[in-house]
């Protein structure tokens, strides 16, 4: 399940107020179906960083590629192109 904004921050208010750890977090809010593996990234990278918010630039971008490759954007001809450059002979 995701862990919403306000979520991330309960979560984080109780790790650094009443020293919860993952486990603890697990059993003080068992009714919102979080997985261990989920709560204790979080409380890492909190612990490691001092923020759960994801810092600029830290994360993969969602789209590494444009929306269409080179033979997409000229309707193939650059491809075409390409293989009657090359000399077979």
């Amino acid at each position: 399940m995701k862990i919403s904004q306000e979520d991330v921050i309960l979560i984080k208010n109780l790790y650094l107020s009443k020293q919860c750890g993952t486990r603890r977090v697990l059993s003080e809010l068992p009714d919102k179906g979080w997985k261990l593996g989920s709560i204790d990234s979080l409380l890492r990278r909190s612990h490691k960083t001092g923020t759960i918010v994801p810092l600029p630039g830290s994360v993969r971008p969602r789209l590494s590629r444009s929306s269409g490759g080179p033979c997409a954007q000229s309707g193939g001809q650059a491809k075409k192109a390409w293989v009657s450059s090359l000399d077979f002979a």
